[in-house]
């Protein structure tokens, strides 16, 4: 592979420098009596008392630089002038996270740490803090298949470190919370389409009606096609398997969404079905068949209920009904051509009880109870034999409760604890720390640590394909981790602010997949180890004529605690630019995002090469009334570039995907 890091990467460095530069001088041109007076043109300690706070680190809004944790935060207006077109591509400009693709689905790697195989069950994905990890794999996509249109986010908080003492399982790395809009951020109708590189297309409808104070409802509905781009797979190169091309990377969804508040309740509903060619041949399958696809299909309704009794008491209710369906199709050659199906269904009720008080002076009291009941745990495999056909249910439930205490002026101490029960291990108990001290509005120093678990899930546990490359685990332990973390967040100016986090954290227990030597099939078992240290810079700014951006740069090292060896598809080194450029202002804003990964280890012990990406959106807002154009390029200076794979692939390294493009427009009125 080769990269154009050294062009590539200078250029975008240097653009980034004369945007920056550009847009100091324009604000210092600028007087403070003709600045815009709205939301994005406040200083940056006036944004913290608005868009600048976090729910899902404590379970209520606070302050992020009073959050016990290493909290960003993406706002809409992000998410739009930056062009992302998926959640991925959110969670990919945050610091500390990078995401791998095999043609099929997005994956979350944070803090140096992603296995290979795992479908993202080390990070804890809400919506509007309903969970969305499903039943059966402990799974949610990012991609095309994340359940809710990327132009319905209103933001994303995304909270590091381990949230067991708060959410229980799954929230052992990171949690991220997604924020939708309803009718008091989207009133009257939007209408959006667009068009993009691989026969995209992709259009939207919105409605949103705020009726009063306490009435609103926003209904939405997505269409997504894409054929996807011609492919060569240099392993795949010879006469009999099509000299390497293949075509079948087609991509399609719907989307239907809800959201409605009704006095003190409020109800989501989202519901999206995707289909996906597989054009990497996994598992040995057959090379180039259009039949090799998976089928994803999920829905959530869930109601909230938040009632304050006093200024000093008040208590909310959640209930929610998740539905998962997985169909995999997958094409075999075995003297004679044949499709081999697999499947997974999981249905499975989730509800929480939660209060927070002020008991007595300077203290914060939150704790409740939250359970999962698992109507159905199903999976199968068959041809022309069933090879699996494993029905389960279960039940799980945790209580919590966290402390958030004033100690002095300028001193908070914030415990809390979980403990967690499940029928397959037994229980855990996590508990979390944190010291803030708050030295002026300009300086805040945290001190963290916690605990957290994750439950093996059903797949692990019972999956196998009637021993022929794979058998059932049956027993397994929790995974856990513990994480040590010192954060500073400092005010440089008004407009500019800077964080710098060092962290540590051990993990065991570690899930992997394990050849057993006695009857040669693979199995899940507790094996690993995993020790990493790492620091991160970053740096964010905004100023009142409308330029705003961010970078940072991650340094971590996480390897095998038994051999010290750097663990699989962990990238040492991430920076990231990204840059928001008044170019006219209040009407064409230019978005220049820049992201370095360095090179990370494969399965085969090779590398996949570093590289440099950039991505350049132009959003002109206000044609006509109501009218906003944007035109974006992607991989702007054609990188090639690719991903460790995982093991059912024959591929080493997956390739992405060169420059593309993707213009759309949205009418709203």
């Amino acid at each position: 592979m080769h990269t154009k890091k050294s062009s590539a990467g200078k250029i975008a460095i240097f653009i980034v420098a004369i945007l920056l530069a550009l847009g100091t001088l324009c604000f210092a041109e600028q007087s403070e009596a003709n600045a815009p007076q709205d939301l994005f043109a406040m200083p940056i300690e006036d944004l913290a008392e608005q868009s600048y706070t976090v729910y899902g680190a404590s379970k209520y809004e606070q302050k992020t630089s009073e959050a016990p944790a290493f909290v960003t935060i993406i706002t809409a207006d992000e998410i739009r002038k930056y062009g992302y077109k998926t959640l991925a591509d959110v969670i990919e400009s945050v610091p500390e996270f990078f995401i791998t693709y095999d043609r099929n689905y997005h994956y979350i790697g944070v803090r140096g740490f992603r296995r290979p195989g795992d479908y993202d069950t080390r990070i804890l994905i809400l919506l509007n803090g309903h969970r969305l990890n499903d039943n059966v794999y402990d799974s949610v996509s990012t991609g095309t298949t994340f359940p809710v249109d990327i132009d319905l986010i209103e933001k994303v908080e995304v909270i590091r470190g381990p949230g067991s003492s708060l959410y229980g399982s799954n929230a052992f790395l990171a949690v991220v919370n997604v924020i939708t809009k309803n009718a008091k951020t989207l009133e009257g109708v939007e209408v959006s389409g667009e068009v993009a590189s691989f026969d995209t297309m992709k259009e939207r409808v919105s409605y949103g009606k705020n009726f009063d104070e306490s009435h609103n409802l926003l209904v939405s509905a997505t269409s997504y096609k894409s054929s996807g781009p011609t492919l060569h797979f240099k392993e795949f190169d010879t006469p009999a398997t099509h000299n390497g091309n293949v075509s079948n990377d087609d991509d399609q969804f719907y989307n239907l969404f809800l959201n409605a508040t009704v006095g003190e309740f409020t109800f989501l509903a989202t519901y999206l079905p995707r289909e996906k060619g597989i054009p990497t041949a996994p598992y040995d399958t057959y090379f180039g068949d259009s039949r090799t696809k998976t089928n994803d299909d999920m829905a959530i309704m869930g109601l909230e209920y938040k009632h304050d009794f006093t200024d000093d008491f008040a208590v909310r209710g959640r209930v929610s009904y998740h539905h998962y369906d997985y169909d995999g199709a997958f094409v075999y050659d075995d003297s004679g051509l044949y499709v081999n199906k697999d499947n997974a269904r999981g249905r499975w009720w989730e509800s929480e009880l939660q209060f927070i008080a002020k008991p007595i002076e300077n203290h914060k009291l939150t704790w409740g109870i939250e359970d999962q009941y698992n109507t159905t745990q199903d999976q199968k495999n068959w041809d022309s034999a069933v090879y699996l056909d494993d029905k389960r249910h279960s039940n799980n439930w945790g209580v919590y409760i966290q402390d958030e205490w004033k100690i002095f002026d300028k001193w908070t101490f914030v415990g809390g604890v979980r403990h967690d029960e499940y029928g397959t291990f037994g229980g855990t108990t996590n508990p979390r720390l944190a010291l803030i001290y708050q030295h002026s509005d300009a300086t805040t120093v945290k001190l963290l640590y916690g605990q957290a678990f994750r439950a093996p899930n059903v797949y692990e546990l019972y999956y196998n394909d009637g021993d022929y490359t794979m058998k059932a685990a049956d027993s397994l332990n929790p995974e856990t981790i513990q994480t040590y973390e010192a954060v500073l967040e400092q005010k440089l100016n008004k407009n500019l602010g800077a964080t710098v986090s060092a962290f540590h954290y051990e993990m065991k227990d570690v899930l992997d997949q394990y050849l057993d030597p006695a009857d040669n099939l693979l199995v899940f078992r507790n094996l690993k180890e995993v020790k990493a240290n790492g620091i991160t810079g970053a740096l964010t700014g905004r100023w009142e004529n409308g330029l705003k951006g961010r970078a940072s740069y991650t340094f971590v090292e996480a390897r095998d605690g038994q051999t010290d060896a750097i663990l699989v598809s962990s990238p040492k080194q991430l920076a990231k630019f990204n840059v928001i450029y008044p170019v006219i202002q209040n009407n064409l804003f230019a978005g220049l995002e820049v992201l370095y990964t360095s090179k990370a280890k494969t399965l085969t012990n090779n590398y996949a090469d570093d590289f440099w990406i950039t991505n350049l959106t132009l959003t002109y807002e206000n044609i006509v009334k109501g009218l906003e154009l944007s035109a974006s390029v992607y991989n702007l200076f054609d990188v090639h570039y690719g991903y460790p794979s995982g093991a059912e692939h024959r591929q080493d390294i997956i390739e992405q995907d060169g420059t593309s493009f993707r213009i759309k427009l949205t009418y709203r009125f």
